[in-house]
């Protein structure tokens, strides 16, 4: 019996390989006789397409084919479709078409227009080059305010006022007659910046077919084999799912972005499956900016009621969701159930309501980005509760602590009931961490820097995708197979299940190889989001586990002939111990080879169904310290404090490995990062890494603080919390506090985010200009 791994943190077991690049990207893959393809995308965000000329470039050498929206149609391919269109909406969701090729008009700048498919990725290119689209431009609208007037630019037919739906959660009549009535009432605008997800590996993928059995085969870098596959067989090629196949390699990163359907694993099959060779994609980062879902991009107005105690009344919440030009696969779910569940965080606001319009926009379409609808709701009732501490002269830190809820269970206004937390705790961590601050401010001022420090509490309800599919089965060389529905894409999975597997069967981790992200393993499978793995996935391991270790006792029962009640497992041994019988599981499993039974399946396979559409609520609060240098606008970050709640830590540094990535990315929505779109044209502004402008090693601190594991989850069998999320739900608003308790001494009154030096530089002269004014006034007035 080996010592438990559950709990400890070892190092990983994916590492090795990586460091030593033996990672298997699909960039790696070569297959045999494969054509490359190109996309020839739009340069305008809004057109009619009058022609689309593809002689010249047809005749080129090495060119196999150059295909556009003509033969999409005539091959009966579908559109993509969005996966979540069962949401309740107060308004009909309106879905226009969204084709892997334009037809007619296209919306945004690099959406896909024609594929060109060659012997080398260089004939293709110049072969793009030589297709002529005559494009007819049409006036394009970027932003959320320009789409939602009256006069703007019709982007789809079908969607009056470019309004792809409505949805409404909580009554508004009643929180407004309690607005009517408060004390004081808050009011504020926010937005949330639009990211780019900027995976270190850039999309790519690889279609087969094989025409003997009418099976194609998509080999891409994504999150969520069966989900793609689904998609894919129903609602695109239309086909049985029996007929397509989707496995992924190793993940350069995704964090939500590659759980979408794209344009290009359409692409690939159908070129594949037209040409009988495989074809490859793999995009570079341009297209990685224009071609793959953005993050984020909101705007959202709030009322906050409170009495004259400072207690919370109630929140109205208006949000308007920039979509982008198409109604991406799980978009529509992320600025209303998602945001919905983590609306008024971790605070006792008996009334709540909420409502949601998702808008189109000739843009790049947006969708699910780490924490999708979490942070935004999160980042909301932070800011707000800053904003009202300001207004009314209180003490926000106070503010937070009198209205944080206590009692457990606790049912939210939104529906949700919160099984238990530890708000205060962190809060408590969170004021000791600040300890010292006034003194580290004057330090700062004698340097002539403006110092702030902000605090923000977070709560998430991760869940993902209800329920969750694992197989375990002992392989004929005797090492233990473990297949679970979910992907990674850097958290670390093929370790933690592992240790998982290793406590279940008392067995060193060299015993067990992790398999993920092939419909062949598995039927069915939640993929990879919501920070769902552990909580879904890994209690679906352990169910497989332990039907693998039934099969065995079973089996071993009958080979030892005695009643199964007698055989025992330890340590990978079967014994009985009335006799002194034993058995290894390697020897009971290659039984299972050789004579297999009705029920016992061949290496004692067992699938399991974690049935779960419960959350957990990871929680805490984050502490922040910015310096300013009020002469350029430049923000230092100079201390960062974590103190969460992820339940049981089944691999402490791991899980704090996955905070700290979820951290840096909400300092780089806070401080850096902005998809920015020109107004009159509709190009991407910053649509590269020299124009885009994400965090670096020396952008962020050592972090402090620490995990407590004190208060595990009853929602699932291991007693976790998804920590996947977490930081970027907690970063934003931290930041952002820190950077307006800097400025507010100076009269600036709201920034949004990103905080750049330049909106911080001319937020300060604004202020400067506005009191030199009042000033000017009040001489006057004397």
């Amino acid at each position: 019996m080996t010592e438990p791994l559950l709990g400890r943190s070892i190092d990983r077991l994916e590492d090795e390989r990586f460091v030593r690049g033996r990672g298997r990207y699909v960039a790696d893959l070569v297959a045999p006789n494969a054509l490359h393809g190109v996309v020839v995308r739009s340069p305008h965000a809004h057109a009619r397409i009058a022609a689309i000329g593809v002689d010249v470039a047809r005749q080129m050498p090495g060119i196999a084919a150059v295909l556009t929206g003509a033969e999409l149609a005539a091959d009966n391919i579908g559109p993509l479709p969005c996966a979540v269109t069962h949401i309740p909406m107060t308004t009909p969701l309106v879905v226009p078409p969204c084709h892997a090729l334009a037809r007619d008009v296209v919306r945004y700048v690099g959406e896909p227009v024609a594929f060109v498919v060659a012997e080398s990725t260089e004939a293709a290119r110049d072969a793009a080059e030589a297709v002529i689209v005559d494009y007819a431009p049409l006036p394009p609208v970027v932003s959320i305010a320009d789409a939602i007037l009256p006069d703007a630019p019709s982007i789809w037919p079908e969607a009056r006022g470019n309004i792809a739906f409505q949805f409404n959660r909580g009554e508004i009549g009643p929180v407004e007659a309690v607005i009517r009535d408060a004390a004081h009432v808050v009011e504020c605008e926010l937005v949330n910046n639009r990211v780019v997800a900027a995976p270190m590996e850039t999309r790519g993928a690889l279609g087969e077919f094989d025409a003997a059995s009418g099976r194609l085969h998509l080999i891409a870098s994504a999150a969520g084999a069966h989900a793609i596959r689904d998609l894919l067989a129903d609602g695109v090629f239309r086909i049985g799912r029996e007929k397509l196949r989707v496995s992924i390699p190793d993940v350069g990163g995704g964090f939500g972005m590659k759980n979408v359907l794209y344009p290009e694993w359409v692409l690939v099959l159908w070129a594949a499956r037209r040409l009988g060779r495989p074809v490859t994609w793999i995009g570079d980062r341009s297209e990685d900016f224009t071609g793959s879902a953005h993050g984020r991009d909101s705007l959202i107005r709030a009322r906050l009621a409170l009495d004259r105690d400072g207690r919370f009344l109630a929140l109205d919440t208006k949000v308007f969701a920039n979509l982008g030009a198409h109604v991406s696969t799980v978009a529509p779910a992320v600025p209303t159930m998602a945001m919905a569940s983590a609306m008024g965080g971790v605070y006792d606001i008996p009334l709540i309501a909420f409502q949601t319009c998702g808008v189109f926009t000739n843009t790049t379409p947006v969708d699910a980005y780490r924490g999708a609808g979490k942070p935004e709701a999160n980042y909301l009732i932070e800011r707000c509760i800053d904003i009202a501490a300001a207004e009314l002269g209180m003490d926000a830190l106070k503010l937070r602590r009198k209205n944080i809820f206590r009692r457990f269970p606790h049912a939210s206004a939104m529906g949700l009931t919160v099984e238990q937390g530890s708000f205060a705790h962190a809060i408590d961590h969170a004021v000791k961490a600040a300890a010292g601050f006034d003194a580290r401010r004057r330090s700062s001022r004698k340097r002539g820097r403006l110092r702030g420090l902000g605090y923000a509490c977070f709560l998430e309800t991760s869940r993902g995708q209800p329920n969750e599919v694992a197989k375990v089965r002992v392989g004929d060389d005797g090492r233990i197979d473990l297949m679970v529905g979910t992907h990674s894409n850097g958290q670390g999975h093929e370790t933690t299940f592992a240790q998982i597997a290793a406590d279940a069967f008392g067995l060193p981790l060299p015993h067990f190889r992790f398999r993920q992200g092939d419909t062949d393993d598995l039927d069915a499978g939640g993929g990879h989001g919501g920070a769902r793995s552990m909580h879904q996935g890994g209690t679906a391991l352990l169910m497989a586990a332990e039907g693998v270790i039934e099969n065995a006792r079973r089996l071993a029962a009958r080979l030892l002939q005695a009643s199964m009640d007698a055989v025992h497992y330890e340590g990978g041994m079967l014994r009985v111990a009335a006799t002194g019988q034993e058995i290894s599981l390697e020897e009971v499993a290659r039984a299972s080879y050789q004579t297999p039974g009705d029920d016992v399946a061949p290496g004692l396979a067992h699938k399991a169904t974690h049935l779960c559409d419960r959350y957990t609520f990871p929680n805490g609060c984050h502490v922040a310290e910015v310096e300013i240098d009020p002469e350029t606008g430049e923000v230092r970050l100079d201390r960062y404090v974590i103190f969460d709640d992820y339940g049981r830590l089944l691999d402490p540094r791991l899980t704090l490995g996955q905070v700290h990535g979820g951290v840096a990315q909400g300092i780089g929505q806070a401080l850096f990062e902005h998809a920015l779109f020109d107004p009159e044209t509709g190009q991407i502004l910053s649509g590269s890494l020299m124009d885009y402008a994400l965090p670096r090693a020396d952008d962020l601190p050592a972090f402090e603080g620490s995990l407590t594991s004190d208060f595990p989850s009853r929602a699932n069998r291991l007693g976790v919390k998804g920590s996947g999320q977490a930081g970027a739900i907690a970063a934003p608003g931290t930041i952002m506090n820190a950077v307006m308790n800097a400025l507010t001494p100076l009269g600036v009154r709201h920034l949004d985010m990103p905080a750049t030096p330049a909106r911080i530089w001319h937020a300060i002269r604004a202020a400067d200009a506005r009191s030199h004014a009042r000033a000017d006034t009040t001489s006057a007035d004397q």
